[in-house]
């Protein structure tokens, strides 16, 4: 079985040329070609003093390393054209490396937010249509956007009243059972104004009792009435109607 290594720890030709190129902390607009030619045929010669398989493309490199070396060593008068190639194909090799180390800072970056975004956990919208409630209706005059308006004139009203202590309790307050105080409000008085029904100013208390009266108006329980556009909305009872 043939077993396929990569060198050390680089990823190609052109990152192990880097790594040399910074072991010998020299600038890349600086490298010697013959130098640097010389420490990565060792780096490839050490690899293959210890039998292991080295990819073609490592050896393709070397074959262009020991050609520009080639070029750089003849002498000048035996082509006019030599110190020319010897420029360009350095030039060439240069730029290859700059653009190497650029995809290769930016994909260190992408293995960061990888690694950021594995920490992070999505899901898909759940469907639920199956807990929407049924459309609120209103008879008479009055529709659920008065009532909504209603409410937030109130709020509007607490905004602008002086702070109340604030006290720490554990009451908790509960839909039902703020129906069921409402609805004895209104049998006992046989109506009640939408504003005496928030008497405590909490907020708890406020979003509970504002869903137990659209609660009992959806059921039919209670009649809500406004007899002019910016009128107060009073509450009555089914039987007071």
């Amino acid at each position: 079985m043939e077993y396929k290594f990569t060198i050390d720890k680089f990823e190609g030709p052109l990152d192990l040329l880097l790594h040399l190129i910074k072991e010998s902390d020299v600038d890349i607009f600086d490298i010697n070609i013959s130098e640097i030619t010389e420490q990565y045929l060792n780096y490839i010669d050490s690899m293959d003093s210890l039998n292991l398989n080295i990819d073609s493309e490592y050896l393709v490199m070397a074959a262009e390393l020991i050609e520009m070396k080639s070029k750089s060593l003849l002498p000048n008068e035996v082509t006019d054209d030599g110190d020319d190639y010897e420029e360009n194909a350095r030039d060439n090799l240069i730029n290859r490396l700059l653009e190497y180390q650029k995809y290769k800072e930016l994909s260190l970056e992408f293995r960061d937010m990888e690694s950021q975004r594995k920490l992070m956990y999505s899901k898909t919208p759940s469907d639920i249509s199956c807990f929407k409630s049924s459309e609120v209706k209103l008879e008479e005059d009055i529709s659920l956007d008065d009532l909504i308006k209603a409410f937030m004139e109130f709020q509007k009203k607490q905004n602008l009243a002086k702070p109340l202590n604030t006290v720490v309790t554990r009451k908790e307050y509960s839909v039902d059972k703020r129906c069921f105080d409402i609805m004895r409000r209104v049998n006992n008085s046989g109506s009640v104004r939408f504003e005496d029904l928030f008497d405590i100013k909490s907020k708890s208390y406020v979003v509970v009792t504002f869903l137990a009266i659209l609660d009992l108006a959806k059921k039919g329980r209670i009649k809500i009435k406004q007899d002019n556009n910016l009128d107060g909305i009073i509450l009555f009872s089914k039987e007071e109607v």
